[in-house]
């Protein structure tokens, strides 16, 4: 048997928030021989019910010395929070000295988020205090994001608020984005501002956590800057004929030019009507391959075949799994 370097028999692992995802996260981890902390606002008896050996910690991210307290001894925090949460919990982190940090990022390569982000929820501002600190020579705190591309649960019954995951990302109804399957009707942007096929990358929220927790086996002192994942890849009009196929549902389908959309934005913008914006604007990101992961890396490291979309489909709304 091959031996594995750079690897501690055992580290420990703190997930911040407690939210869907969060514990689709515990779930798999706890499965590890990997110390598990859940960091949360409130008690969760069920996380320490059904994830063994997992704790729970009750926090105020406002109070960062009790964050540091806290993280004290802990290897890994993987985040998914946001906003100013996230950067109290990363000043805490490097003053714990824990050796890697995974921001909330889960979605498109980080190459392809523009600089002005029109959908920014702190970000960039968390991503820029991490190069940061990754820099300091008084304890050095590396991170890497983990991007996915768009969860496929936010195509499931109820979109992405049935998982309770994406609390505050305004797409969390199933009408918010791209296709509502329930409803049979979809609204997208088929090309962007080149006229080319835009695309989109898809795994499930599942899957995610099974690549995260597959990547602990390969060491964090191998972990790189951005690890890169997807479960299957298509075009925007793909995906809505995937659905289409698959359930054997005829989807009543909008479409857009993007000049057009782009100018109907900014008249919404020019309005104050901050929801038509936001809307709009994550149909135009989508079209310019936000959600796109070009090349992944993270698939080709680990032995962990994901879902297709297709698969999941037939999974969630034919087997009702």
């Amino acid at each position: 048997m091959r031996q594995r370097t750079n690897q501690p028999a055992m580290m420990r692992i703190a997930i911040a928030g407690a939210g869907g995802f969060a514990q689709i996260l515990a779930q798999q981890i706890s499965q590890t021989a990997h110390a598990l902390l859940v960091l949360s606002r409130r008690p969760h008896p069920e996380l320490e019910e059904f994830c063994p050996g997992c704790q729970v910690a009750i926090v105020d991210y406002e109070d960062v010395e009790n964050l540091r307290y806290t993280l004290q001894g802990v290897d890994l925090v993987i985040s998914t929070i946001a906003g100013n949460e996230q950067l109290n919990l990363i000043d805490a982190a490097r003053r714990a000295r824990v050796r890697v940090f995974v921001p909330s990022e889960f979605e498109g390569d980080l190459s392809h988020r523009p600089a002005n982000d029109p959908l920014d929820r702190g970000s960039q501002s968390a991503l820029e205090l991490l190069e940061s600190w990754s820099q300091s020579r008084s304890h050095r705190l590396r991170y890497t994001v983990f991007s996915c591309g768009i969860f496929m649960e936010r195509f499931g019954p109820g979109g992405l608020q049935t998982y309770q995951i994406g609390a505050g990302c305004g797409i969390q109804g199933p009408d918010d984005y791209l296709i509502n399957i329930q409803e049979a009707r979809a609204e997208i942007i088929p090309t962007n501002s080149n006229g080319r096929p835009a695309r989109v990358s898809l795994t499930s929220a599942y899957d995610v956590a099974q690549f995260v927790t597959a990547a602990l086996e390969l060491g964090l002192d191998n972990w790189p800057r951005e690890f890169r994942m997807r479960g299957d890849s298509m075009t925007v009009q793909e995906l809505v004929e995937t659905c289409s196929n698959t359930l054997g549902t005829p989807i009543c389908l909008v479409t857009h030019q993007y000049q057009e959309a782009e100018a109907q934005s900014e008249e919404y913008h020019q309005r104050g009507d901050w929801a038509q914006w936001h809307y709009l604007q994550r149909l135009l990101q989508t079209a310019n391959g936000r959600y796109h992961v070009r090349q992944t890396n993270l698939n080709e490291a680990v032995q962990f075949q994901p879902m297709t979309f297709r698969g999941w489909l037939e999974n969630v709304w034919i087997s009702g799994v």
